[in-house]
């Protein structure tokens, strides 16, 4: 009899070299390259360019990268006269979505399976290439607009001579950005640029596998960061923090809530049975961020929630995970809080687009069977006899 695996876990759907998790040693790589090495040396920008390619640039293949997704940052004005059209209420990652969506028609990329052979490499074809470019560099631009259209504010151009996260930054505040906060977002969008087989991966690789075009793959894969079982943990982490609101608090909250077995947002992981590397590194960026602005007011909070955590559960592989400090590091950065998540994105698009670039080069449409538990043979009933 055919066995059935619930969310199809520890099932190997491809292989891949883009990515490596060993989730009982808390290990984390890129292309090789352990996350801990990539946080205190590279930047997002460099990270991007290693996954698509699976190698560090050269300064002239860096230079060359930069320079295309710094001139690819605006937004032609119908995207943002359609974004403008959403309800200011809607959550900027369903504005997100929408968004990319459209920019597929403005930048067509359809893909005629003729041009998908074994052993392609879409990186080499201008029309692919252009797409990744678009993605990476117009999500910060679409999400840093809707944030500013939803409170009656007109967009802030992007800056040609800005990196990636001081881009991002400026064109949600119009100020200068701080070079530690540039930083430390830079950082945080290594951290979340890729994490091997998740949900909205899977999901984009489903769509890929259509030979749907880079566009639809991304708002696909966007849509599965939707969901609070995915993206929006650091959301739900602050505001459960926000409602503990001081350390004296928090063991009786955490406490009721593992009575109750209520989900606590920020602790767990699928695969991680130890602290996931990248909380390790958040949370010293936290301290550093901290150490020369303040500290911010639910960090001890935070910290305690993580100690009572380890001293109930700890022993059974459960302990926090990225989204457990990023949300007090964003907030402190002056992010708010419902743009976490598309902040989110804005780091993943790059691994989505690493995966889909592998993906491609061997491509087979996904079709998984199903293990049927109906009836069969039953008679028709016509309505006049139907109670």
């Amino acid at each position: 009899m055919e066995k059935l695996i619930p969310g199809l876990e520890g099932v190997p759907i491809m292989e891949s070299q883009v990515g490596f998790i060993d989730g009982q040693k808390g290990i984390l790589e890129y292309r090789g390259i352990p996350i801990e090495v990539l946080a205190e040396s590279s930047t997002y920008e460099e990270v991007a360019y290693l996954l698509l390619w699976g190698k560090l640039p050269n300064r002239e293949e860096m230079a060359k990268f930069d320079h295309d997704l710094r001139t690819h940052r605006r937004v032609k004005y119908r995207i943002i006269d359609l974004m403008k059209c959403l309800p200011e209420t809607g959550h900027p990652m369903d504005a997100l979505q929408a968004a990319v969506a459209a920019l597929g028609m403005f930048y067509p990329a359809k893909i005629d399976p003729a041009e998908i052979q074994p052993g392609t490499d879409v990186l080499a074809r201008d029309k692919h290439y252009w797409s990744i470019i678009r993605l990476i560099a117009k999500l910060p631009t679409i999400v840093a607009a809707f944030e500013r259209m939803r409170h009656g504010d007109e967009p802030v151009r992007p800056r040609d001579d800005l990196s990636h996260a001081a881009n991002f930054l400026w064109m949600l505040t119009e100020q200068d950005p701080d070079p530690l906060d540039a930083r430390i977002l830079d950082v945080c969008l290594i951290l979340h640029a890729e994490h091997t087989m998740n949900a909205s991966t899977f999901s984009g690789l489903v769509v890929g596998s259509t030979l749907a075009d880079p566009y639809t793959l991304v708002a696909s894969a966007i849509g599965a960061l939707t969901g609070p079982l995915h993206g929006g943990a650091n959301e739900q982490a602050l505001r459960m923090f926000r409602e503990i609101g001081t350390v004296e608090n928090v063991r009786p909250y955490i406490e009721a809530k593992l009575k109750a077995k209520a989900r606590i947002m920020g602790v767990g992981h699928r695969v991680y049975k130890v602290k996931d590397p990248r909380a390790y590194v958040l949370q010293g960026l936290a301290e550093h961020l901290f150490r020369v602005k303040g500290e911010h007011p639910l960090y001890r909070v935070a910290q305690e929630v993580e100690r009572v955590i380890n001293e109930h559960v700890g022993a059974k592989g459960i302990a926090s995970n990225v989204d457990f400090y990023s949300g007090v590091v964003y907030d402190q950065l002056g992010i708010p809080i419902d743009l976490f998540t598309p902040v989110f994105a804005i780091a993943r698009v790059a691994g989505w687009l690493a995966h889909w670039v592998e993906q491609m080069k061997n491509n087979r449409l996904f079709r998984p069977d199903q293990i049927y538990t109906g009836q069969h043979n039953l008679p028709y009933v016509r309505m006049e006899q139907r109670t």
